[in-house]
């Protein structure tokens, strides 16, 4: 990989090796093994989307109730990991995150221009912010239906105190001074009758929780948006910071190219704020979601493809570069890092269920 520093202290870019919209350019075996790669990851992509989510479009509760892979209910987007917690705790988090990207997201804009958004950082960091805007909107909803429900369940409660005491009660004084030879017998069917019906209360409350509990609602489209964009977050937040730490700043550091506080900002904050809200919020992270990381990735280099195919400019990322023999490499290996970069979410949400379930198993609530 070949770069140098632009005009400027505060801009680089990579070298120019090629004409990019010279014809010769991408009528070679280079590209076509690299759009193997790629087209490789759209059609697994599209055979999971189709296997675990596009048979579900009609599924019903009872459907959902069956386990089946794909399902989310539309509580999941609000409620939170512990039942002690808030969901206001969420909504908080995701308002003061949402503001934080966006500014991130502006200054680098004023600083550098319009050309940030060519880079995949910007993509996933735009994509990131919407997650936190579109969470901010369901959190709100959600804080707004738990508080319905805790009213609910408050009057329910109420109501059955109300019966068994009406019940459990001896109806006058007289009664509790009977003769024991002949008010034994009247007050032991009392209390039967009032113990009984106390029981008959209770089975019918706790038949009330568990039928809500079965027929919870599944969520719709933004509920399942907002899950597909958190997913696809997750690894792209990954691959992002993975590539510019671990490729690309060695290179830069080597150099003494000065990062600015909002570079580092960038490739940081994003996943220290998409974690915290992994901690708190109560979100699955089936494996087949990977699809949509991959459509993520694919589109950013088809449309690559595109603006080069149309003017000839240097390339955000040298590995995306098709003049070097080792460019279908390049390819092979960004698009193999997709797995361990999103593997680290699930294993982290393991860990999470793990130690959140032996310190505090009687909150502690998992989808």
């Amino acid at each position: 990989m070949h770069f140098t520093t632009g005009s400027s202290a505060r801009s680089w870019h990579p070298v120019m090796t090629a004409d990019t919209n010279n014809p010769h350019y991408w009528l070679n075996w280079r590209f076509l093994l690299c759009s193997v790669w790629v087209l490789a990851c759209v059609i697994v992509s599209s055979v999971l989307i189709w296997r675990y989510e596009g048979r579900g479009r009609g599924r019903t509760e009872r459907d959902s109730r069956q386990g089946l892979t794909g399902t989310l209910y539309d509580d999941e987007s609000w409620r939170t990991c512990l039942k002690v917690v808030h969901p206001a705790w969420l909504l908080g988090f995701r308002v003061v995150s949402f503001f934080v990207l966006l500014a991130l997201l502006l200054l680098n804009a004023v600083a550098e221009g319009g050309d940030i958004f060519y880079y995949y950082t910007q993509w996933t960091f735009m994509l990131l912010t919407i997650y936190f805007a579109l969470g901010s909107l369901l959190s709100s909803y959600g804080c707004l239906q738990y508080l319905g429900m805790m009213g609910g369940q408050r009057d329910t409660r109420i109501r059955s105190d109300t019966e068994c005491g009406t019940y459990a009660s001896p109806t006058n004084a007289n009664e509790s001074n009977v003769a024991p030879t002949n008010g034994n017998a009247d007050e032991n069917g009392r209390t039967k009758n009032s113990d009984s019906h106390e029981e008959d209360i209770i089975r019918e409350v706790s038949a009330v929780s568990r039928e809500e509990y079965n027929v919870r609602k599944v969520a719709e489209f933004w509920g399942y948006a907002f899950q597909i964009i958190y997913q696809t977050n997750a690894g792209a937040v990954m691959l992002t910071d993975c590539v510019f730490w671990f490729i690309i700043f060695p290179f830069l550091a080597r150099k003494d190219y000065d990062l600015n506080p909002i570079l580092i900002g960038m490739h940081s904050v994003n996943a220290i704020l998409l974690l915290g809200d992994t901690a708190l919020n109560n979100l699955r992270f089936p494996w087949f979601r990977i699809s949509y990381f991959l459509l993520w990735t694919s589109g950013f280099v088809i449309f690559q493809w595109i603006v080069h195919a149309c003017t000839s400019i240097w390339w955000p990322y040298p590995f995306l570069d098709l003049s070097s023999p080792r460019a279908p490499i390049w390819y092979l290996v960004v698009a193999l890092m997709h797995i361990p970069c999103y593997a680290i979410f699930p294993l982290i949400m393991k860990m999470k269920h793990i130690l959140l379930s032996r310190y505090f198993p009687q909150y502690f609530s998992v989808n």
